[in-house]
């Protein structure tokens, strides 16, 4: 009888019986170099396990097969043309190869028996991925309790008074509660007013104790529903520099979360840096928070965060570093007529580790700033200084191209838009990827609707535009031809572009303001660009890209290496399942470039 990895899936999906029957109908089959395995078109009778050597997936649709995937030990295929009734590829035995054969009947009869088997054959890369999760559990690394839980579990009941309240009311209510915060009835949501705003109504603005709670309330709020996670409530606070959240459900308020209630759930290491980043008063104080970083980011992988988490927490982050960069350097007047904004993977939210600065000012018209160009060149020096690296291509505020008014930067659109050349479509998309990150954010959205008027209309713009997603071949090819350790998959170039590009694409064409890849995804879904089932699947095949790249940056690091360089996976040393994964990525991302060449009709340019 055969002997499984009862681990490996998908026979981790099995009980003891059904592998034990799966062992017993197994048979062996040896194929010479170059022997036809599994043809295309013909009707599946086994499912291959690879025991020993290599064997190609070839698309023979083209005049000469090409070559699309490689499978060694481990690996499964076979399973599809059972399931569909046909192969749709070719598959070779390029070395000599030793295969278990599981027989179609008992394939099938297993499927039935056992639903969760037969579903992962049939499941989407998110499912699989999910999978992958809880193998890592499974193998102790845990998926931290606070990722699963929910803002409706830890809300406190809300402390509410009538706006007609006095301070002095209030300030009894706080006591008696052991409060630090309550809510002021409002005509729709209500206000809030802290220790905080009472204390400087009393002293600084030496209003009354008689004074009603209207005039003192805050009246703008950060919300979150009950259903999101409690992880998003971190998120939002970091981003708004709060220290509680109110929670809203159809329009009525039900709870308030505050940071010490989120703090019983959180790794401290996320709060420390977080309160490290607020009480920063100077820039070796900044600096000094800025370092932690990368332990951060080790922390939440350790933990078992999901990416997108720690891409959305960690953004948050890094725009508070960038925002009090932004404040030690420059005047607080020039806030009110100018808008620093962040671009490129920092723009997007999904810069996990400090890289290259991308950076642009846009000034109100008529603003005027005498030493603006010494004030940009000293920010600049400052993130420096703080861990991000200037920019090969000279994308920052130090230099004069990246500074301009409104109307200068309605004209620069206009210029890109018009020449089209490589050089000034990859300027727009760098601008469509801006967020602002200090000084007024309704500048950048003036510019933005400019880019927006003059290109996602424009046809022949956006399938230049579009071509840039297929500039890097997808590296299917290259799963069998990776000997040694230092070379691998580029995983920037052949995976995480080609989504990002692709989708950045498809928001500008539909005016999606959103600058995110996965709040794109969700819009073109939500628009019905894109089918639901594949926008998740793109987003989880960039999850799986970023991880695997992530891993290798944070190794470099470990090194004092560069972290800018780290885009090369060894397949070799990914698990099977991982294997898996990162072949059917690679194949979404395949058919997500086929399919902007037939949106953008770039088969015939």
């Amino acid at each position: 009888m055969v002997e499984l990895d009862a681990a490996q899936l998908p026979f981790a999906l099995l009980d003891d019986a059904g592998r034990d029957q799966l062992c017993r109908g197994l048979d062996l089959a040896y194929f010479e170099p170059g022997e036809i395995i599994l043809e295309a078109g013909q009707a599946g009778e086994a499912v291959f396990l690879v025991h020993r050597g290599e064997v190609a997936e070839l698309d023979t649709a083209p005049q000469e097969a090409v070559r699309i995937g490689h499978y060694t030990e481990g690996d499964l295929f076979g399973a599809i043309s059972i399931i569909n009734g046909t192969s749709r590829y070719r598959f070779q035995a390029e070395r000599e190869c030793l295969c278990y054969l599981l027989p179609k009947a008992l394939f099938q009869q297993l499927c039935k028996h056992y639903p969760a088997f037969h579903d992962f054959f049939r499941q989407s890369l998110a499912h699989k991925a999910q999978l992958l999760t809880q193998k890592r559990a499974d193998a102790g690394v845990t998926m931290a309790g606070f990722m699963l839980a929910k803002v409706g579990e830890c809300m406190r009941e809300p402390l509410v008074l009538a706006a007609t309240a006095t301070i002095e009311q209030a300030v009894r209510q706080l006591n008696a509660c052991h409060a630090d915060s309550l809510l002021v009835e409002g005509d729709r949501l209500p206000g809030m007013v802290t220790k905080t705003d009472l204390l400087n109504a009393l002293i600084e603005q030496r209003l009354s104790a008689t004074v009603s709670l209207g005039q003192v309330a805050q009246p703008d709020l950060v919300t979150v529903t009950p259903q999101q996670y409690l992880f998003e409530a971190l998120v939002r606070m970091t981003r708004h520099q709060v220290a509680r959240v109110v929670v809203v459900e159809a329009d009525k308020v039900v709870g308030v979360v505050e940071l010490t209630d989120v703090l019983s759930y959180f790794s401290s290491r996320s709060y420390v840096v977080s309160l490290q980043l607020e009480q920063a008063s100077d820039l070796d104080a900044l600096a000094a928070a800025s370092q932690r970083m990368p332990e951060l980011v080790r922390a939440l992988m350790a933990q078992g965060v999901k990416l997108p988490f720690a891409m959305d927490l960690l953004a948050a982050l890094n725009g508070r570093i960038v925002e009090k960069a932004w404040a030690f350097t420059v005047d607080k007047r020039h806030d009110d007529d100018s808008c620093l904004v962040v671009m490129g993977s920092e723009g997007r939210g999904e810069q996990i580790l400090k890289t290259d600065q991308d950076n642009a000012l846009i000034l109100d018209d008529g603003a005027q700033w005498s030493n603006i160009e010494q004030d940009m060149a000293r920010l600049t020096q400052t993130l420096i200084a703080l861990g991000y690296p200037p920019c090969p291509g000279n994308i920052m505020v130090s230099n004069p191209e990246w500074v301009g008014s409104v109307t200068t930067w309605k004209g620069n659109i206009a210029k890109w838009a018009s020449l089209r050349d490589g050089d000034s479509l990859m300027k727009l998309a760098i601008l469509l990827d801006a967020s602002a990150v200090a000084g007024r954010a309704d500048l950048l959205e003036c510019v933005r609707e400019e880019l927006f008027e003059r290109c996602a209309h424009d046809e022949l713009l956006l399938s230049h535009f579009a071509r840039a997603a297929l500039r890097f071949s997808t590296p299917l090819t290259l799963f069998g031809s990776l000997k040694k350790p230092q070379h691998g998959i580029d995983i920037k170039k052949g995976g995480i572009f080609p989504i990002v590009h692709g989708v950045r694409t498809l928001a500008l064409e539909r005016r999606i303001a959103a600058t995110s890849t996965l709040a794109r995804l969700e819009a073109l879904a939500e628009d019905g660009r894109l089918n639901r089932r594949f926008a998740d699947d793109l987003g989880e095949a960039l999850a799986l890209f970023a991880e695997l790249r992530l891993r290798q940056q944070l190794a470099r690091l470990e090194v004092g290496e560069e972290v800018a360089a780290s885009n090369q996976v060894v397949v070799q040393e990914l698990s099977s399942l991982e294997r898996d994964l990162l072949r059917e990525a690679l194949h979404i991302v395949k058919d997500f470039k086929q399919r902007l060449s037939h949106r953008y009709h770039l088969e015939y340019t």
